[in-house]
C-alpha cells in the first residue's frame, strides 16, 4: 500500500501508572507516586522536543487528567489547549478512529491521552512498524509517548497509513529528565 505524504502528527500517550491501592471507582483512580514521576518526566522531556500540539484531547478519568496536567506543566504547554472528552474514557478502536476522523482540519498536531486497550489497538492499526516496539510482550505501557506521522486528512486513516517517528518510555529517559 503506498504511503500518503505525512502532513499531520498524532501523538498518543497512555496515562501514567495508577494507584490500585485506592478504594474508588475506576474512573476516579489517581496516579501513584511512580505515575506522577513518570508523567512529570515525559512532560519535561517533551519540553526539549520539536512537538508542540495544537490541541490535547484527554480522557477526563482521574489518572488521565493527572497525566495531562503533568504533561502540560512539564512541557510548558498552555492549559487552554487541553480538551476533556468522555468518549476517550476506555474508548475502543472504533470510537478512537471516529474521534480522530472528527478532528478539525485546522488542528495538525494533536496529542491524545487515554487508556488501553484502545490506544494500543489504535497504534497497532495505524502504524505498520508498531510490532517492532514491543518489549517483554508489551507495546504501550503506562506513560509511553508515541508520535505518528499521518496522511493529510484526519478522516483518511486506513490501516497501516502511519509511521512512528518517536517512541519513548519513561524508563528510557535520563534519570534527571524531570529536574
Amino acid at each position: 500500500m503506498p504511503r500518503h505524504k505525512a502532513t499531520r502528527e498524532l501523538a498518543i500517550l497512555r496515562h501514567a501508572k495508577s494507584d490500585w491501592d485506592q478504594t474508588c471507582s475506576d474512573f476516579d483512580r489517581p496516579l501513584n507516586a511512580r505515575g506522577r514521576r513518570d508523567a512529570a518526566s515525559i512532560g519535561a522531556w517533551l519540553r526539549t522536543q520539536s512537538f508542540t500540539p495544537d490541541v490535547i484531547y484527554s480522557s477526563p478519568a482521574q489518572r488521565a487528567a493527572e497525566t495531562a496536567r503533568a504533561i502540560v506543566t512539564g512541557a510548558g504547554f498552555s492549559s487552554e489547549i487541553v480538551h476533556w472528552d468522555k468518549q476517550l474514557y476506555l474508548a475502543s478502536l472504533d470510537i478512537l478512529l471516529q474521534f480522530i476522523a472528527d478532528i478539525p482540519a485546522t488542528q495538525q498536531h494533536v496529542l491524545l491521552i487515554g487508556h488501553n486497550p484502545g490506544l494500543e489497538e489504535l497504534l497497532l492499526y495505524l502504524a505498520d512498524d508498531a510490532e517492532g516496539y514491543v518489549q517483554r510482550g508489551k507495546l504501550l505501557t503506562t506513560a509511553n509517548f508515541v508520535r505518528l506521522a499521518l496522511p493529510k486528512d484526519w478522516a483518511d486513516l486506513a490501516q497501516h497509513c502511519a509511521r512512528i517517528s518517536q517512541f519513548i518510555r519513561p524508563r528510557d529517559l535520563p534519570t534527571d529528565a524531570n529536574s
